[in-house]
C-alpha cells in the first residue's frame, strides 16, 4: 500500500512536471491552488501573502530554504544572500511562471539539497509566483498578436489597466506597494524579472538586459560585467543556449545597431538597482515556441542560481561596497543619454527583404528564416549624464506631502520628523520650464525637458516636516525621486503640480492705479519694465503683459507659485 503511495505521488509531481514544458501556462488559482499544495507537503517551501493587489487577490511570495518561522525566514533572507524572481508582470508573458515552477519541481526531485558538494549553502530563493494579479484573471489567446504560444495567457494591464513595469517609483497601484514590502523584506542580492521580448526576428530564444554601467558603483559594475554575464554565457553555451543582450533597435532591423537599454527607476530592474542588486530582466524572443522559451528560462535561472550560490560572499562583499562608494559620492549625475561612441558585437540574424504586400500594396518588412547569418553588427551601449548636481547633506519634504512621505517610508528611507517649528537656511527649488505630454502615459501627462533654479532662504519649518539625511543607503532612490529634474522625479509624475497653479490674479483697472507707487519704489524694476517696453511691440501693445510683468515682480505676487515643497541642506 505504502509503495502504491509513493507511486501515484511520483507520477502526480511527474504530470506537473510535464505539464511546465507544454503549451499551455498555469492561470491564476490553478497556479496558487498547486504553490499552496507544495507549502503544505515540504518545510523548507513557504507561501506568504504579502499584501494586497488591485484586483483584490493576494500577492504571494514562495520562499524556498525557509527558516522555522516567517519572522526567521525574512530575517535570514536580510542577513543572508537571496535572490528574487518576479515573475507575470506582464501575464501575457508566462514564461517565468512556468520555469520557476519547473525549477522548483527539479529541487524537490532533487531531494532538496542545501548545500553543494563543495559545501556551499543554498541561497534564499524567493518567487514572486505571479505579480500581476488582476492581469492574470484577464485570460484569452489573442491579445499577445505577434507572439508563439502559450495556448491561454494573461493580459498586460492591471486591474487598473496600468503597466505595472512603469510603476515603481510613482507607486500608482497596491501592487506596487505589495512589491516594495517583498523587496525591502528581503533585500535581495540578486533580481530577475522575466519577460517576453517585442520586436526584429533573429535566431536567439534568451536575450537580457542588465543594468546600465553607468548606473552602477564601481563593485556591482566589475561583478555584472566581468564576473557574472560572462560566467553565465559560458555556461548556458555548454546547454546549447546563446545568452544575448537584448535587442533594442536603433533602427528598423539589426543590421543598423542595437544599444543597450536605459533601465529607468520605473521599471522593475531599474529600481532594484537603485539599491545595489545584481540585477537582471530576461527576456525570451516571442517568436520562438512557448516550450522553447521556458526551458531557455528555466536554464537561465538554474545558472543564476548556482553562480549565486558559488559567489556569495563576492555578492554580499560587493554589494556592502556599493553601498559605500556610493554614500561617499560628491556628485549625482542622471539624466542619461546614449552616445554616439560604437562597438560592435557577434550577431545571429536573419537576412531581411521589403516585398509588396498582397494586402497593402505597399512594402513590408519581411524576415527570411531560411537565410541566417553571423556577422559584427554596430552595438551602442555608452550613455552619457547630460545633468550633475552637488549632493546635498540633507533633503526636506513639507509634512503635508503626505503621498511622498508615505512612498519614501516604504523605500525604507531613514528621516527625523521635525518637533517643533524652526527656522533654518535651506536651498528652495523653483521650476523655470517644463514640458508636459499631450497624452496620459501610464495615468500621468508626465513632466519632461524640466529646468529649475536652486536659491538659498530662511525658511520656516512646520512641526512635521520630515529632515532626510542622504547619508544612507537609500541615497540613489532619494536623488532620483527628489532632484526636480531627474528623469522619473515625483515632480515628473505630477506629485507637485499644486505648486504649479498661481492662485492668485489681479484686476486690471484697480491694479493699475498701484504701478505708479510700485515702479517708484523699484527703479532697478522701473528699468526693466521700460527697457521691454521699447524692445518689445507685442508688450508695448498689451496691457495685461505690462501689467502681470510689474505684478510678478512685485511684492503682491504670491511667493510659493512654482516653488516646490522640498528643500535641502548643503
Amino acid at each position: 500500500m505504502r509503495l502504491a503511495c509513493l507511486i501515484v505521488g511520483f507520477l502526480s509531481c511527474f504530470q506537473y512536471h510535464c505539464q511546465w514544458r507544454e503549451n499551455t501556462s498555469p492561470s491564476y488559482p490553478e497556479l496558487i491552488s498547486y504553490l499552496q499544495k507544495i507549502d503544505k507537503e515540504h518545510k523548507e517551501i513557504k507561501l506568504f501573502d504579502m499584501g494586497d493587489s488591485d484586483y483584490g487577490l493576494p500577492i504571494y511570495l514562495l520562499v524556498i530554504n525557509t527558516e522555522k518561522d516567517s519572522l526567521k525566514t525574512f530575517q535570514k533572507a536580510r542577513k543572508s544572500t537571496t535572490v528574487l524572481i518576479n515573475n507575470a508582470i506582464h501575464p501575457g508573458e508566462p514564461d517565468g511562471i512556468n520555469a520557476s515552477l519547473i525549477w522548483i519541481d527539479e529541487w524537490i526531485r532533487q531531494g532538496k539539497p542545501n548545500k553543494t558538494k563543495n559545501g556551499e549553502s543554498l541561497p534564499v530563493i524567493a518567487f514572486i509566483p505571479a505579480y500581476n494579479v488582476g492581469g492574470m484573471m484577464n485570460r484569452s489567446s489573442s491579445s499577445r498578436a505577434n507572439q508563439n504560444g502559450p495556448e491561454e495567457y494573461g493580459f498586460r494591464g492591471n486591474a487598473r489597466n496600468l503597466d505595472l513595469n512603469r510603476d515603481f517609483i510613482k507607486m500608482d497601484s497596491e501592487n506596487a506597494f505589495s512589491f516594495v514590502r517583498i523587496f525591502h523584506a528581503l533585500d535581495p542580492d540578486v533580481f530577475v524579472d522575466n519577460h517576453v521580448s517585442n520586436g526584429a526576428d533573429y535566431q536567439y530564444t534568451l536575450t537580457y538586459i542588465s543594468s546600465m554601467k553607468e548606473r552602477l558603483a564601481p563593485t556591482m559594475n566589475q561583478l555584472t560585467y566581468s564576473k557574472c554575464i560572462p560566467s553565465l554565457t559560458a555556461n548556458l553555451r555548454e546547454k546549447g543556449i546563446d545568452f544575448f543582450p537584448y535587442v533594442e533597435l536603433i533602427k528598423q532591423t539589426p543590421e543598423h545597431g542595437i544599444m543597450a537599454f536605459n533601465a529607468l527607476p520605473r521599471y522593475a530592474m531599474g529600481y532594484s538597482s537603485l539599491f545595489n542588486s545584481l540585477s537582471f530582466t530576461v527576456e525570451t524572443h516571442m517568436l520562438k515556441p512557448f516550450p522553447e522559451r521556458v526551458e531557455a528560462t528555466y536554464q537561465f535561472l538554474d545558472e543564476l542560481i548556482s553562480w549565486t550560490t558559488n559567489h556569495s560572499l563576492e555578492i554580499e562583499s560587493s554589494r556592502s561596497e556599493a553601498f559605500e562608494w556610493c554614500m561617499n559620492q560628491k556628485e549625482f549625475h542622471y539624466n542619461y543619454e546614449l552616445s554616439d561612441d560604437e562597438d560592435s558585437i557577434l550577431f545571429k540574424g536573419f537576412e531581411y527583404t521589403n516585398p509588396i504586400d498582397s494586402i497593402t500594396g505597399l512594402k513590408r518588412l519581411y524576415y527570411d528564416r531560411s537565410k541566417s547569418y553571423q556577422k559584427f553588427i554596430p552595438l551602442y551601449q555608452t550613455h552619457l549624464a547630460k545633468s550633475v548636481v552637488l549632493i546635498p547633506k540633507y533633503f526636506i519634504v513639507g509634512r503635508q506631502e503626505k503621498e511622498v512621505i508615505e512612498r519614501l517610508k516604504m523605500n525604507q528611507v531613514l528621516y527625523q520628523t521635525i518637533i517643533k517649528d524652526s527656522t533654518v537656511e535651506v536651498n528652495r527649488y523653483r521650476i523655470e520650464k517644463f514640458k508636459s505630454l499631450d497624452k496620459p502615459y501610464e495615468g500621468h501627462f508626465k513632466h519632461h525637458s524640466v529646468e529649475f533654479e536652486k536659491f538659498k532662504v530662511t525658511q520656516s519649518l512646520k512641526k512635521g516636516d520630515i529632515l532626510i539625511p542622504t547619508n544612507q543607503k537609500a541615497i540613489n532612490f532619494l536623488l532620483s525621486t527628489l532632484i526636480p529634474d531627474a528623469e522619473d522625479a515625483y515632480f515628473s509624475w505630477n506629485f507637485f503640480d499644486s505648486y504649479l497653479q498661481q492662485k492668485e490674479y489681479f484686476s486690471s483697472y484697480v491694479f493699475i492705479d498701484q504701478v505708479k507707487f510700485i515702479l517708484e519704489n523699484n527703479p532697478t524694476l522701473k528699468v526693466e519694465f521700460e527697457k521691454r517696453k521699447n524692445e518689445n511691440e507685442q508688450f508695448r501693445n498689451s496691457e495685461w503683459e505690462q501689467l502681470y510683468f510689474i505684478y510678478k515682480n512685485s511684492e503682491y505676487f504670491e511667493k510659493s507659485f512654482m516653488i516646490l515643497p522640498v528643500y535641502s541642506i548643503d
